[in-house]
């Protein structure tokens, strides 16, 4: 088996499994070599005629045979959803792949009968658009060959990062798996604040949007710091520079530390406590 011939099996066919699938079959993987298990018949039919993927309501028929199993479920179900799987992975011992906020490697491990290679991530919600940011953390018993393929799995939704310790996949999580939606707060209160100044609310909105678009593909592209590109943008005493000194006057920097802590706070507890 290699990366690009693993057998790979999805448990749970919602939004996420959706854009790794449709990433994989795009970037060359045979629809034959993935298949889905899906409680909802529904996203199952969406899922065979969109990709031609074989698609199962039971998940050790989905898991059967497979090299990887990504389980694409809530962490307030995966410990059921693993005893469903432990007779079959205990025969198969494939490449676990979560991406349950919360759900510890070491917990996985215990649910599924122990002694697996298991690989830990968290991407978001651009990963639908194949523009996804995901951390992955590895246990000791993942091999480079399983670490690849799970580089593979991620990579077709976006970027994919290694973390060298679990106890930090909390903040990534608080980062990137949440980061999203702080990104959507901020284009909403520009937006109304743009409104607020006599703009017509579409024009506002394609504005900040685009705005946003461009700042970050100059992140990606440019390579400097954001303090760098901020202080190119910032030209003394101008109308950038006002702006600045108010979110710093105001406490911006405060407000999101104390955000991603407080997100990062909530992954430790899903931890401590998987169903709650």
């Amino acid at each position: 088996m290699t990366a690009a011939t693993a057998r790979i099996a999805f448990v749970g066919g919602g939004n996420m499994a959706r854009s790794l699938i449709g990433g994989l079959v795009r970037a060359g993987a045979p629809a034959t070599s993935l298949t889905v298990a899906e409680p909802n018949a529904d996203l199952r039919a969406a899922l065979a005629g969109d990709f031609g993927v074989a698609v199962f309501a039971n998940a050790a028929e989905a898991a059967g045979g497979a090299d990887a199993v990504v389980l694409a479920v809530k962490p307030q179900v995966m410990k059921a959803v693993c005893a469903s799987l432990a007779e079959v992975v205990r025969l198969r011992k494939p490449l676990i792949v979560s991406i349950a906020a919360g759900t510890r490697i070491d917990q996985i491990d215990a649910w599924l009968g122990g002694d697996l290679a298991i690989v830990r991530t968290m991407p978001n919600t651009p990963a639908l658009i194949g523009a996804g940011a995901a951390g992955l953390v590895a246990n000791a018993r993942t091999d480079a060959r399983q670490r690849e393929l799970a580089q593979r799995i991620l990579d077709a939704a976006g970027l994919a990062v290694w973390i060298a310790d679990e106890a930090l996949m909390d903040t990534v999580t608080a980062l990137s798996g949440s980061g999203p939606a702080y990104f959507f707060l901020l284009v909403e209160a520009l937006e109304d604040a743009a409104v607020a100044q006599g703009l017509p609310r579409e024009t506002a909105r394609a504005l900040a949007a685009q705005t946003c678009l461009g700042a970050g593909r100059m992140l990606r592209e440019d390579g400097a710091a954001p303090a760098a590109l901020r202080q190119r943008v910032t030209s003394p005493n101008g109308t950038t520079q006002a702006a600045v000194e108010s979110f710093e006057a105001n406490g911006l920097r405060a407000i999101v530390a104390g955000a991603v802590a407080a997100a990062t706070r909530r992954g430790q507890e899903l931890s401590a406590n998987p169903g709650g």
